[in-house]
């Protein structure tokens, strides 16, 4: 498994295999997945844009994370907006980087390949704070949120929905930049 950075033109060239693992990831229905094409597409091109690939020896996506600058626009960026008091939204949106999709294939988790993107991500992430959301679930048998924990991000909205879709999300944040891995 090698872990590379990826360019936009890189994440565009592999899109149905990036949809292929965020489906199996996340569990969404394929017509929901028909949407994402759309929208990932066009976050190649936002600004500070970054992405990180897993790869197998021979090639095939195993996961993949990337994220960018959150500006008012955009519409991740103004449902939590919307949902912040006036502090919290001066302490998190102002200068931040986010998390957009972060996944790893059901069969190649809980070997550090998660970590690895994430580290790598956050190393390359420019802004102050970086934001991501997850859907809710138990701490302590959860994946995600224990990778998240470990990495230490922090509650920042807790059971929210956002529109179009039922389960509820919990946005976690943390302070950039990452500190570098112990020797």
């Amino acid at each position: 498994m090698r872990l590379v950075r990826w360019t936009p033109d890189d994440l565009v060239r592999r899109l149905d295999d990036v949809v292929a693992v965020y489906g199996e990831a996340m569990g969404y229905r394929t017509d929901l997945l028909e949407a994402r094409r759309g929208y990932i597409a066009t976050h190649v091109r936002r600004p500070g844009f970054r992405a990180v690939a897993s790869l197998t020896s021979e090639g095939h996506l195993a996961g993949f994370g990337y994220g960018y600058l959150g500006a008012s626009g955009q519409w991740w960026h103004d449902q939590v907006h919307r949902a912040l008091d006036a502090p919290t939204r001066t302490r998190w949106l102002t200068h931040c980087f986010e998390v957009v999709e972060l996944h790893v294939r059901p069969p190649a988790q809980g070997h550090g390949l998660g970590a690895g993107q994430l580290r790598a991500l956050l190393g390359m992430a420019e802004g102050d704070t970086v934001l991501l959301s997850t859907p809710e679930a138990d701490e302590q048998t959860s994946r995600a949120w224990r990778l998240y924990r470990r990495f230490g991000f922090v509650d920042v909205l807790r059971d929210f929905h956002f529109p179009g879709d039922e389960r509820p999300f919990g946005v976690l944040g943390r302070d950039l930049p990452l500190e570098p891995p112990a020797s």
